[in-house]
This record gives C-alpha cells, sequence and structure tokens, in this order.
C-alpha cells in the first residue's frame, strides 16, 4: 500500500510527452518562426500576431526571434520547457 502512494505522488510531478509541446514549438520556431507559429500552438495569440506584423513590417528581419526561441526551446529539459512555457504562460525568450 506503501508503495502505491509514492507511485501515484511521483506520476503527479512527472510530465506526459503528450502535453509538453517542446519539440513541436522548437521545430516550428526554427522553421516558420518568422509566422509566429510556435507561439500559437503556444496559446499566445496576441504575441504570435505581434511576431507576424514585425516581420512584415521589418521585411523579415524579426523573424531571427522566432530561430532563436526555437533553439531556446530545445535547449531547455522537457521539465523546464513545460514549467516555464505551459505552466507559467511566459510569451517570450
Amino acid at each position: 500500500m506503501e508503495e502505491n502512494k509514492n507511485f501515484s505522488a511521483e506520476n503527479q510531478n512527472t510530465i506526459h510527452p503528450k502535453n509538453n509541446l517542446k519539440v513541436t514549438c522548437g521545430v516550428l520556431g526554427i522553421l516558420l518562426g518568422y509566422l509566429g507559429i510556435h507561439k500559437f500552438v503556444l496559446g499566445y495569440t496576441k504575441e504570435g500576431i505581434i511576431q507576424l506584423v514585425a516581420f512584415f513590417l521589418t521585411c523579415g528581419i524579426s523573424g531571427i526571434i522566432g530561430f532563436i526561441e526555437g533553439i531556446i526551446y530545445l535547449t531547455k529539459s522537457d521539465e523546464e520547457f513545460y514549467r516555464t512555457y505551459q505552466q507559467e504562460k511566459r510569451p517570450w525568450f
């Protein structure tokens, strides 16, 4: 019985891969970051629109932001990414 309590407590702290968008958003950030697609996937609609508008206003120069964010997403651990961008909802970098 004691083992079951520990097992359920451990499961609550782990992140199910289906709920973690790290790889999806990282790849989208690198490939389509200039369109802000990775922001929309994470649920940051306002930030996605800002990134999309900035891309057109700066003739594509601001697209580097999405590329950098994609790299940052992929270099974070699964737990850190989930906590930072999905639980705490940190929209930029």
